[in-house]
């Protein structure tokens, strides 16, 4: 199941979300995922949905390929949902079974935390699937650029979170190799007492450490080989090249930050 996970992948493509300026997709990105938290108002979320939707219908992103990658984080939704649905205790009691009592403002909050944080996966899915390790790194380091004046080293900061981002695939498929061949071995990882269950996964993580330290020293013996040696005087192949559609972009999704603080105030 985690071969499937697509976070970090690109899939190339020209559709209107492929040829969108990476800074745009960005700065998309940060103020949907601050505004979104700001406010509660059901049409709000609505709208943010909306938005979701049409980032996703405009990316050309096969539905089949994105259903596969995005249903394990499904897990992790569906367990924030749970978890406020039984540790709320405000509102109307809904169901009383013994010990288990479940009130209005369970369903409340776990639905509006749920929502927003399934939103949030599937549009920064998006910004990974559209957008080239070299754009997503380049993006992120022209609007880090002021930080420069602080000495802060601005291109190395977006070339690792950049890596790290890409790298998440490759550690997934390097769990699911040794999972299988831990399993084959005769390991339960489905069976058996929570503790016996975390227990088992040990034997996993000494193998999975050993090979991210051996694929990021493989990494850098790769770029040193190709003369990289930081972002000073580096050129760039590709300039970015902002254009009007990443300025209506900008404004709609600053449109719906606008109105997720109005309808808090």
């Amino acid at each position: 199941m985690l071969e499937h996970v697509i976070i970090g992948q690109y899939v190339p493509g020209k559709s209107f979300v492929h040829s969108l300026d990476p800074r745009a997709k960005l700065i998309a990105v940060i103020i949907f995922m601050i505004f979104l938290f700001v406010s509660r108002d059901p049409l709000v979320l609505g709208t943010a949905a909306a938005l979701t939707v049409a980032a996703f219908l405009s990316a050309g992103i096969p539905f089949r390929f994105f259903w596969k990658g995005i249903r394990v984080i499904l897990l992790i939704v569906v367990f924030t949902f749970l978890l406020h649905l039984f540790m709320t205790r405000d509102g109307t009691v809904l169901v009383s079974l013994g010990w288990l009592t479940i009130y209005s403002g369970g369903v409340i909050e776990g639905s509006l935390i749920a929502t927003r944080l399934f939103l949030l996966i599937v549009l920064a899915t998006m910004l990974t699937l559209t957008t080239t390790p070299v754009d997503l790194t380049d993006g992120m380091e022209r609007l880090m650029h002021p930080l420069n004046r602080f000495r802060v080293p601005v291109h190395e900061l977006a070339l690792t979170m950049s890596i790290a981002l890409r790298f998440i695939p490759t550690l997934l498929t390097e769990t699911e190799k040794i999972l299988k061949a831990q399993t084959a071995r005769g390991a339960t990882f489905s069976s058996g007492s929570i503790w016996k269950r975390l227990n088992a996964f040990i034997p996993v993580l000494v193998p999975l450490f050993v090979q991210s330290f051996q694929r990021a020293e493989e990494l850098a013996e790769a770029m040193e080989a190709r003369g990289y040696s930081g972002g000073e005087g580096r050129t760039k192949f590709r300039q970015l090249a902002w254009r009007n559609r990443d300025t209506i972009v900008l404004f709609v999704f600053a449109g719906f930050g606008v109105w997720s603080v109005l309808s808090v105030v």
